[in-house]
């Protein structure tokens, strides 16, 4: 995640801000310069309660998303656009009932999280069609248990459609599920990242010439599903579960070894942008932005240079973090064959991203319903 700046007065700004501070000024994310704008509104283009916003990041004509009046989205749309939501909310199929309020304290934090997603997955070009525009394509449900008697809904992923249950966005109620699961590490973040990755494993893995290479490095994904899920539920990992896998519950089925491999590959490159946006000095050096120099470049080297500066990145914050008495930012260990499995997930991205070919050639470096409980 970069790190971001007021156009006006200079002052810096997270992504998630909606006002900057020190001079007032509205701001909004503008996607597809992947940066946040101060805005100034534009009378002459505005009418009636729609307001048409200028932003000073490039002077041209943008629009608030539908969602902005909920206070649970601040990215923009361009003014002559036809859509209302933008580019993250138009994946949106079902949120919550807004007429209790906890829900919309809840759902605000959830798109949070889910903007946050939208900001890598934009920034790797990886295709983000609505199931409007394409039935294979995205969609989020944000749904609540209905009654303590009821099922309980599960957070998971099938057919496109990525299913949240709200309760993840209560940190005590999460908190309590990670000890019940015993997790080292459980964040609604980590959830959205997860989930996608399986959904980029129906459009990057399933049916395609990589499936033979995904069966040697993650296993046989035809092994029964729910019964490898239960049996891990049983009996939990095996004892040397670090050898082979990057967490725990990614031993417990193919897929979701892919899913847990993809949401730490985010993990990696977010962190790694937002440590050198700060200027963290750290050695090795950290790369220069999830979307420059070697991350996307399909060789063995550049992802044992990529976890390399992880590494190193992480030992440091890790070592901060207990200076303050607190849990460890990242509290797992990378193996051979873990750095295989995020190798194979880079590669992937790399071949499906027109984006990042675009970017590999014109510097000459082109060569060549599962759920969780």
């Amino acid at each position: 995640m970069k790190l971001f700046q007021c156009q006006n007065c200079g002052q810096p700004l997270h992504f998630e801000n909606t006002r900057c501070e020190s001079c007032g000024l509205a701001l909004g994310y503008l996607p597809a310069r992947e940066t946040l704008s101060a805005l100034n509104p534009d009378e002459k283009a505005s009418s009636g309660e729609q307001t048409v916003w200028r932003a000073l990041a490039d002077m041209q004509l943008y629009r608030s998303c539908a969602n902005a009046v909920h206070g649970v989205c601040n990215w923009l749309i361009p003014a002559a656009a036809p859509d209302i939501y933008c580019a993250a909310c138009r994946h949106n199929r079902m949120i919550p009932d807004l007429s209790l309020s906890e829900n919309l304290v809840r759902w605000r934090a959830l798109e949070l999280a889910k903007h946050r997603l939208f900001y890598t997955l934009l920034q790797l070009g990886l295709p983000l069609e609505t199931k409007a525009e394409n039935p294979a394509g995205l969609a989020f449900e944000f749904v609540a248990d209905v009654a303590p008697s009821g099922a309980p809904v599960m957070t998971g992923h099938a057919d496109g459609l990525i299913t949240i249950n709200l309760a993840e966005a209560d940190d005590a109620e999460r908190e309590r599920r990670r000890h019940e699961m015993r997790e080292p590490y459980r964040t609604l973040l980590g959830h959205f990242r997860h989930e996608i990755g399986h959904y980029y494993w129906d459009r990057l893995i399933a049916n395609s010439a990589h499936l033979d290479e995904f069966r040697r490095v993650f296993g046989d994904e035809q092994r029964d599903y729910g019964a490898a899920l239960q049996e891990y539920y049983a009996n939990g990992a095996p004892a040397d579960w670090s050898e082979h896998f990057i967490s725990a519950y990614a031993s417990s089925h193919p897929w979701e070894d892919f899913a847990e491999t993809w949401a730490h590959y985010f993990h990696m490159i977010d962190t790694l942008e937002t440590a050198h946006d700060a200027g963290l000095a750290v050695h090795p050096r950290l790369p220069r932005s999830a979307g420059s120099d070697f991350d996307f470049h399909p060789r063995d080297s550049d992802i044992k240079r990529l976890v390399e500066a992880w590494q190193a990145l992480t030992i440091a914050v890790n070592s901060l973090n207990r200076s303050m008495g607190l849990h460890d930012l990242y509290p797992f260990v990378l193996g051979p064959l873990a750095v295989e499995k995020l190798a194979f997930v880079q590669r992937r991205i790399a071949e499906m991203s027109p984006r990042q070919r675009e970017r590999r050639t014109q510097r000459g470096m082109f060569r060549g319903m599962r759920s969780r409980v």
